[in-house]
């Protein structure tokens, strides 16, 4: 007899401390819910956006002017820029409310994780961005430079651009990768600014020899003209 209320004073407390757990948590674990909530909340609104700020200035079309939609899309993927960012900048903000909810239910060792996630992706969006004005910078210029040659009447006027294209290009590269993270040495960033500049001075004297040639025979004519006539 004594053992059994033994027992069931232990199933008694057992089941009074669960309850008492579960009394604790609950608080917590709306709070969680609450948050987390909230946050998705806002990670659609902001994502949407987003999503229409990059159709507006049209992405793609600019990323299929450099041809990278044709590279992108050898992989098996379709080239969709607002939807890349709405994704991106959704799950960061989701990500940001998860890690809170999960610090509010005392879940350090998740929460620590999340947060290196959270430090992780702004290099990302960062990465992304710099991209995205990359290309724009690169499909400016490209025809800054196509429009103001052809307007002086030189030579060469596609391959100047395309070079001055692809110079921004590889910078953007570069300066993307090393936000993501990636290490280049001093000599090769070197290497490579180099035979840059050497392209581009190769194709700036090649327009302009080349451009330059019929004014300077038109004007050596007319000096020639000129001198006769004296």
């Amino acid at each position: 007899m004594y053992n059994n209320l033994v027992a069931t004073d232990i199933v008694q407390q057992s089941f009074i401390s669960l309850w008492a757990s579960i009394w604790a948590f609950a608080p917590r674990f709306l709070a969680a819910v609450v948050v987390f909530l909230v946050g998705w909340l806002i990670a659609v609104v902001v994502a949407k956006i987003v999503w229409h700020f990059v159709k507006a200035i049209q992405l793609d079309r600019a990323l299929d002017s450099v041809g990278f939609k044709q590279v992108w899309e050898r992989s098996g993927h379709k080239l969709d820029s607002p939807f890349f960012f709405y994704e991106l900048v959704k799950w960061f903000i989701l990500a940001v409310s998860l890690m809170s909810a999960t610090g509010i239910l005392g879940l350090d060792q998740v929460t620590d994780f999340l947060y290196r996630v959270v430090g992780y992706l702004p290099n990302v969006i960062i990465a992304a961005i710099i991209l995205v004005i990359g290309v724009l910078v690169a499909r400016f210029l490209e025809r800054l430079v196509r429009g103001s040659i052809r307007a002086a009447e030189f030579g060469s006027a596609n391959t100047l651009a395309l070079i001055t294209r692809w110079a921004v290009l590889i910078f953007t590269i570069l300066a993307t990768l090393s936000q993501l993270g990636f290490e280049f040495s001093d000599d090769i960033s070197l290497t490579l600014m180099q035979g840059i500049v050497f392209a581009i001075a190769l194709a700036l004297g090649l327009s302009f020899g080349l451009g330059g040639r019929d004014h300077a025979d038109e004007y050596i004519a007319k000096l020639r003209k000129h001198i006769q006539q004296d």
